[in-house]
């Protein structure tokens, strides 16, 4: 244990909460923003500071006093009808994170950005981190926001205050305590038998939220200044990523096959209905096209240089149905 002041924002969410995990098994100082308290800390020994990110005066009071700022709070939205609030919270609430932590003398930054920020193209080649961040290449308000906020955090980076950005693939894992990570929907929904099927195209790149948690901590204690890691896995396609699910649930691999085609015909019909059920928009028209780009993001930086050892996907899933199973709500 450090004793130094660990500030996390976002800590109710798949990725934060894991990391809070992380710094409270290894005996560290936590301090979390929140905008509300909730049990899943009862048993998590910090300090809880309620405020906002988008609320100077309760950053500043937040970061008083710590060392280092894990900056993960965001909101994740891919159905364009939270466009405000995305470029509100992501663009100029890590705006003001940066403001505080240079007002309160925090001497170390890790934002939370997403591959989302990075360009990825069609092809199969090796994507690695990239220096700039462009909006203009991208899709989608919440791809450019997490490109915005990542250019504007490198630039305000100087001799008092080391940033590093943590890129994220697609996240799994234990701890959807808030429910709103439509991969964990999609292994629920399959665990208990209501998705028996499978895609015939498309692909992915899964990263444990836990795994996550040890690059972001490993960033901070030894990531260079400036300098941007991708917490990823492996691409791997749908169909083979159904295949390990199917094995780790007990299950046969499906015979029903969804084809691109008839998914692009239904989706305005399962859109409505997920509104409608509040649950997490799984698949809509940007996704599908963004499960058919280049997912081929290789993590050879972050092994290098954070020793980052990404557990096997398999482990993972087990990991994630068992507490599926603990964690009915």
């Amino acid at each position: 244990m450090s004793g130094k002041i660990n500030v996390i924002t976002g800590g109710k969410g798949h990725v934060g909460f894991a990391l809070v995990k992380e710094l409270a098994d290894r005996g560290e100082k936590i301090r979390l923003l929140l905008r509300s308290d909730s049990p899943v800390f009862d048993k998590i020994d910090c300090e809880k500071f309620m405020g906002d990110v988008c609320d100077l005066q309760s950053l500043e009071r937040t970061f008083e006093g710590a060392d280092t700022v894990y900056h993960v709070a965001g909101v994740v939205d891919i159905s364009g009808k939270k466009d405000k609030q995305v470029w509100e919270v992501n663009v100029e609430g890590t705006k003001k994170v940066v403001e505080a932590c240079k007002k309160t003398g925090v001497k170390t930054l890790v934002y939370v950005s997403s591959i989302d920020a990075i360009p990825m193209g069609e092809g199969n080649d090796e994507l690695a981190e990239i220096s700039h961040f462009d909006p203009d290449l991208l899709e989608g308000t919440y791809a450019k926001s997490k490109a915005v906020a990542t250019q504007y955090v490198l630039d305000n980076a100087d001799d008092s205050l080391k940033v590093c950005v943590v890129h994220p693939s697609t996240c799994i894992g234990p701890y959807d305590n808030n429910r709103t990570s439509s991969m964990a929907s999609v292994i629920k929904l399959f665990s208990k038998g209501m998705f028996p099927m499978t895609f015939d195209f498309g692909s992915c790149n899964f990263i444990d939220v836990r795994d996550c948690a040890k690059v972001m901590v490993a960033a901070a204690e030894k990531g260079g200044n400036k300098e941007c890691y991708l917490a990823c896995g492996s691409v791997i396609s749908l169909d083979d990523f159904i295949g390990v699910l199917a094995d780790v649930c007990g299950k046969k691999h499906p015979k029903m096959v969804l084809r691109k085609d008839f998914i692009d015909k239904v989706i305005p019909v399962y859109e409505k209905i997920s509104e409608v059920a509040k649950l997490p928009p799984m698949i809509n028209e940007y996704s599908i096209r963004k499960i058919n780009e280049n997912f081929n993001f290789v993590n050879t930086k972050a092994r290098n240089e954070l020793g980052f050892e990404p557990r096997p996907l398999r482990q993972s899933l087990v990991d994630t149905v068992e507490w599926e199973k603990n964690h009915k709500n």
